[in-house]
């Protein structure tokens, strides 16, 4: 019988990773037209999205460049502003409030974690672009990187806080009580013993937000302006750029997917391998920082 379930369980762990690779290969294959045709370096290092001819006999342009910087700027947006928020919630639940108030802040986090990122849109689109579109400069419709930036933020501190919030509470109560018998405070034992001791868990809090925020697309279809070209300041101040619209990786598929035919619906397929490898290369980075901090 512990023979049966052994090999149970390594069939269902399997049949998750071989899921995720038979996706891959799906995606892949479909995606071998756009490389045979357009040519990686089109695809990797154009600067403009065209997919149809527009003028006479012009063909299409198929760059994504302009998708893959708008994804890392609501990303980087959404890791600076919800990271910190995130992991001082998680510092209030695990180390700070009493039992009550970590009942009422939990049930909250799992409530935001349950709402449809439609209606996060809708806030956006609603209560956010208003507020932005109050900032007086020169092309500011509301709606842009810095709009789908709080919006990812707010989207992924109950993925962070809760896996950071486990991290926490997991680190031994006899770490604790050693700090504070050697006479350090509350707050030195959070910041100098529980939280490098939950390191590795708080990191991989941090990765799963950052893959939420990146597969993140209806609500940044809403918030974020769906414009195709490389995001760029609004006036000489370098940050007016989290004010101009863009569109991402995952939104440039759920826009065109509908209409697109032939090349153009390879080269979106592209778009998900490209999406899967920026994925591989953040948790290897991950993983990389996570091996440099153990000590020898």
């Amino acid at each position: 019988m512990n023979q049966f379930i052994q090999r149970a369980l390594t069939v269902i762990a399997t049949t998750s990773i071989l899921v995720v690779v038979l996706i891959f290969v799906f995606t892949f294959m479909e995606s071998t037209d756009a490389i045979k045709n357009i040519g990686l370096g089109e695809l990797l290092t154009g600067t403009i999205w065209r997919p149809g001819a527009v003028i006479g006999d012009q063909t299409g342009q198929f760059g994504l460049v302009p998708m893959v910087i708008g994804s890392l700027y609501s990303t980087l947006g959404a890791v600076l502003l919800g990271v910190p928020l995130s992991i001082f919630t998680a510092i209030l639940l695990g180390e700070i409030a009493p039992h009550a108030i970590r009942e009422i802040f939990r049930s909250a986090i799992e409530l935001l974690a349950g709402i449809p990122s439609v209606i996060f849109g809708l806030f956006g689109m609603v209560v956010l672009a208003p507020l932005i579109r109050n900032i007086e400069i020169n092309g500011n419709s509301g709606f842009g990187i810095l709009n789908a930036s709080i919006i990812l933020a707010i989207m992924i501190l109950p993925t962070i806080t809760n896996v950071a919030e486990d991290a926490i509470r997991a680190v031994p109560n006899s770490y604790r009580e050693a700090s504070l018998a050697m006479g350090a405070t509350h707050w030195q034992t959070i910041t100098t013993v529980v939280l490098p001791a939950a390191r590795s868990g708080i990191i991989a809090a941090v990765i799963l937000g950052i893959g939420r925020a990146l597969g993140e697309t209806m609500a940044l279809i809403m918030v974020i302006g769906n414009s195709i070209a490389i995001p760029t300041p609004l006036n000489d101040n370098p940050f007016s750029v989290l004010l101009a619209t863009a569109r991402t990786l995952t939104g440039n598929i759920a826009v065109e997917i509908n209409y697109a035919a032939g090349v153009h619906r390879s080269a979106l397929f592209f778009t998900g391998i490209l999406l899967f490898l920026l994925l591989l290369l953040i948790n290897r980075l991950a993983h990389f920082i996570m091996r440099e901090r153990q000590p020898s």
